[in-house]
């Protein structure tokens, strides 16, 4: 009996420790679609159909809506999976948007999905996924949008979903939409003085989702972040940011080390493609297996069977880590 007690509480430790595995994929978010030996690898290895694709961005410059950095194709984008056409819209672009721009909208974003997929003959599925980090304000004029698209395009339209607009969801409201994809990172500005991790700061997105298992809409994804930056302080405390730094980057005899992940520039010169100046500070900021796996597993008390899917497809964030 001693026995059997002990293998039962064993098998129920085992139980606990054991990491639930997610199905995964990738973000794609540049602007020239190509694929490197890494970044194919990696791909093929995700265990989802899938990769999102960002095709262009929608803003408004001047008073009209217009289509920004439009992708562009190389022979090198060969993949099995299927394309999820993800658009970002400016929050700004749903201000005091009126019934007319919402139709036409939603009529130009659907017609240039499916230009650019034809021209660049990419095997798109059933869904368009929009990214919009809307608030109060447009609430209303998006969620309109939303419907007029899925309305036009005859597709399955999701859409991103940022941590304050869980937390706040009563003023945000809610997106009519099936399915959602949590955005778990920038948790803060990189551009304000601060110790924090502003890409993933797990203490401040548990605060977030705090109450996520009620948000309404039970279909969810989550994205979580794999990639790196740096961000340069100059004499006047202002800060600017240098995409996919690591802090191998920072071995550097131009540099003094100030702690594991902070330089000061002692020499003049050009660094990464910037002119930076002696008494710069570079800070770089990179996401741990540990916080991934400790994000991961407070979501599973929150969410069942969800998705991952990673930020982003970029051979210098996907070589030498295990998913």
């Amino acid at each position: 009996m001693k026995v059997l007690k002990f293998l039962l509480i064993l098998l129920l430790f085992a139980s606990c420790k054991r990491k639930e595995n997610h199905a995964y994929t990738f973000y794609y978010w540049k602007t020239h679609l190509r694929l490197d030996q890494e970044e194919r690898k990696a791909l093929d290895q995700a265990s989802v159909p899938y990769l999102y694709t960002r095709f262009f961005d929608i803003d408004k410059v001047h008073g009209k809506f217009q289509p920004v950095a439009v992708i562009t194709r190389d022979n090198s984008f060969q993949t099995g999976k299927q394309i999820v056409p993800t658009v970002f819209i400016t929050n700004q672009a749903m201000y005091q948007i009126s019934s007319e721009e919402i139709r036409f909208i939603a009529k130009n974003i659907h017609e240039l999905v499916q230009k650019k997929a034809k021209e660049y003959n990419v095997k798109i599925n059933n869904e368009i996924q929009i990214d919009c980090d809307w608030t109060a304000g447009t609430r209303d004029d998006y969620f309109k949008f939303l419907k007029e698209l899925r309305k036009v395009s005859g597709k399955e339209v999701t859409c991103t979903l940022r941590l304050h607009q869980v937390k706040d969801k009563i003023q945000t409201g809610i997106p009519p939409v099936e399915k959602v994809y949590l955005m778990c990172y920038s948790t803060s500005s990189p551009l304000e003085n601060s110790d924090r991790n502003s890409i993933l700061d797990v203490t401040i997105l548990k605060s977030y989702l705090s109450r996520l298992e009620d948000y309404p809409v039970k279909k969810m994804d989550v994205a979580l972040p794999i990639y790196s930056w740096g961000i340069v302080t100059n004499h006047l405390e202002k800060h600017k940011l240098i995409n996919a730094l690591s802090r191998k980057d920072l071995e550097n005899p131009g540099f003094k080390k100030i702690s594991d992940n902070e330089v000061e520039i002692i020499k003049d010169g050009f660094y990464f493609g910037s002119f930076l100046n002696k008494g710069f500070r570079i800070k770089v900021e990179e996401i741990s297996e540990e916080q991934l796996q400790d994000v991961t597993r407070f979501l599973e008390k929150k969410i069942h069977d969800f998705n991952i899917i990673y930020y982003q497809l970029d051979s210098k964030f996907v070589s030498n880590r295990n998913f």
